[in-house]
């Protein structure tokens, strides 16, 4: 079904789609059976009371589905960029290149992608300007499966970060290819119908417990658990936290809306106003690669964690 495009540009993605749609089906119906319904739900505008437990939202969860069929065409495009660049780079400067079809080649590939992975998560959450691409993706108030289809529409800095596989021989099918499974790996982490898994599991790689602490928008919480498919990233780098309440998740300035256009951009006009009204030249380079809630008149250790952030409750997880 893939044969009318470049080996290079097939979506492992494509192939996973039914087994995401049979996944969001067998949620919001064991959703649905433990009465986790919108109507039962406090009003969230001012005091952010959190959803029941895993439960949906039908105009939350149609933004997150149509988010995601945007970035299947974005992410095409900046893709094709990508393959250019990664080709010229594979053949020409690459001192040596892995044969496509070794195991060798394709565990480089996965690990390798997901340890760059990291690290484009995690300046992606300290430097405002890429968090502006990211965002959106952290702006549902509910954590399900459809959560993990609000993907971003810019994948530029994703691109940038992959560059050392193709310098370092990896061909860049295989770099599209680790991304995809890549992806595909954390769809299952977005829910809160799975515990705490088997220790040694929970030590190795990201599980949805640990990704829940991730999107949570809670002081304790806020920028932890970066790792893609392999948390132990996190634990080598000082970023992981253990899940020890059930987290609020959201961003911590709301935009309330469920315009996509807006969940996207938003954060871009919020840079722009805030470099319009800078004073000096330090305020606007702050405003645009700081950390987000980043102020000119803040000491580091309040504007790194965020504007709005100032709250931890302290509810037990079940």
């Amino acid at each position: 079904m893939l044969d009318f495009l470049p080996e290079a540009m097939r979506e492992p993605t494509v192939l996973a789609i039914p087994f995401f749609v049979l996944l969001v089906v067998l949620e919001w119906v064991a959703a649905w059976k433990l009465e986790h319904t919108e109507a039962d739900r406090p009003s969230q505008h001012d005091e952010r009371v959190p959803a029941p437990r895993g439960s949906y939202n039908a105009r939350d969860s149609r933004a997150s589905l149509l988010m995601g069929l945007v970035s299947i065409a974005t992410s095409a495009g900046w893709k094709v960029l990508a393959l250019l660049a990664y080709s010229a780079i594979f053949a020409y400067l690459a001192p040596w290149q892995l044969p496509a079809t070794a195991w060798y080649s394709w565990l480089i590939a996965f690990v390798g992608l997901d340890f760059l992975f990291y690290w484009e998560h995690r300046i992606a959450h300290r430097v405002r300007l890429v968090w502006a691409t990211h965002q959106a993706h952290h702006s549902s108030e509910y954590f399900n499966f459809t959560t993990a289809l609000r993907q971003k529409w810019n994948n530029s800095a994703g691109i940038v970060m992959w560059l050392p596989l193709p310098f370092l021989g990896v061909p860049p099918a295989l770099v599209f290819a680790a991304y995809s499974l890549n992806l595909i790996y954390q769809f299952w982490v977005h829910t809160e119908h799975i515990g705490k898994l088997w220790a040694p599991v929970e030590f190795v790689f990201n599980t949805p417990s640990h990704h829940r602490v991730h999107h949570g928008s809670d002081i304790d919480y806020l920028d932890r658990n970066y790792g893609g498919t392999f948390i132990v990233w996190d634990r080598m780098f000082g970023t992981f936290r253990p899940e020890t309440y059930r987290p609020t998740y959201g961003l911590t300035k709301p935009v309330d809306t469920y315009n996509i256009w807006r969940l996207q951009t938003h954060e871009y006009g919020a840079i722009a106003r805030d470099v319009r009204a800078a004073d000096g030249m330090r305020a606007r380079l702050g405003y645009i690669f700081g950390p987000p809630g980043w102020r000119p008149d803040r000491p580091p250790e309040i504007s790194d964690r965020r504007d709005g952030a100032a709250r931890c409750t302290e509810r037990a997880v079940r």
